[in-house]
């Protein structure tokens, strides 16, 4: 069984090695690739059985309806927010989106997001490149013995939350659902309300979607701890973007995140002119053992669902 025609909607050459551009081609009669606005897009979902998106695309009622043959939609990421998988359902369409394959790598990363913030180390290297090899105007402090609050207890915040002990901070989550396998493991479970006013670092692990679009509003923001760190490797949709520039004002509280790229272009500068709020472009994934995993997933899901046995189905 092959897919008709396969749109691949703001993708390159260069995603995919050749190896996996050639098993592409095996599941499919064509694949066409085109732009998230260009103006034969509707041409193209015409006659489209399967479309292939990335973070970021929109895949809402108006989209799928200009495809009436759309049997499959997937996702090269794990944030699927922006599809309507409820309207997708309804038509029998299958959304696909991969997961767990960059754990290591955003958790990994957090930590040295963290580490440069709090023990100035950008600053420390470029010193010493040009010859300063002082360190009386440094002055860092521990994660051990800190608090540590994990919003979002899934595959990456779980990871978080064990690097997090292995520094030896106290930590302490909040999830959707309780998880009696970590409690057991020493991580507490706080009410958001409590986790946001008495941790000193906070990591923000949601899935973005409709019920958690804006979780960061400005009632909770304004219960964050003074001077505390907040780090979101998640979707920035989870955040107020205007309730944030207000807290942001206070000099209150640090702000890192990396999903720089899916801000616009106006919240990009309404956030970086405050310099407690550190940006960085989406790297938390991007490792080679991430990398490998995730594009070869993706390809996984497409052949597994034309066997009947979809993966990482998500509606």
């Amino acid at each position: 069984m092959k897919f008709n025609k396969i749109l691949l909607l703001g993708y390159s050459k260069d995603n995919f090695s050749n190896d996996e551009w050639q098993r592409i081609d095996s599941l499919c009669n064509e694949k066409v690739f085109a732009a998230s606005d260009d103006a034969n897009l509707n041409k193209h979902l015409a006659n489209s059985d399967c479309l292939l998106v990335k973070l970021g695309v929109t895949v809402d009622q108006k989209m799928i309806d200009a495809a009436p043959n759309l049997k499959y939609v997937g996702m090269l990421g794990t944030g699927y927010g922006r599809i309507d998988t409820k309207y997708a359902a309804s038509k029998n369409i299958c959304i696909c989106n991969i997961v767990g394959y960059s754990t290591e790598g955003v958790a990994e990363l957090a930590f040295g997001l963290l580490l440069e913030h709090i023990r100035d180390i950008s600053r420390a290297k470029i010193q010493a490149k040009e010859g300063n090899y002082s360190e009386a105007d440094f002055q860092g402090y521990e994660i051990s013995g800190k608090k540590f609050g994990v919003i979002g207890l899934g595959r990456i915040g779980k990871r978080i939350a064990e690097i997090a002990q292995g520094f030896g901070a106290e930590v302490s989550y909040w999830s959707h659902n309780r998880k009696e396998e970590a409690e057991k493991k020493g991580i507490q479970y706080q009410e958001i309300e409590e986790l946001l006013k008495t941790n000193d670092f906070i990591s923000l692990n949601l899935a973005f979607n409709s019920e958690t679009q804006n979780f960061l509003d400005s009632q909770k923001l304004q219960l964050i701890k003074p001077r505390a760190v907040i780090i979101n490797l998640a979707p920035m949709e989870l955040v107020d973007i205007n309730a944030l520039e207000e807290k942001l004002k206070q000099k209150s509280i640090t702000f890192i995140l990396d999903h720089s790229d899916e801000l616009s272009v106006d919240q990009a500068k309404q956030l970086a002119q405050y310099e407690n709020c550190i940006m960085y472009p989406p790297i938390g994934y991007i490792t080679k053992e991430a990398t490998n995993a995730k594009t070869k997933m993706f390809v996984d899901n497409l052949t597994n669902f034309l066997n009947g046995k979809p993966t990482n189905k998500v509606n």
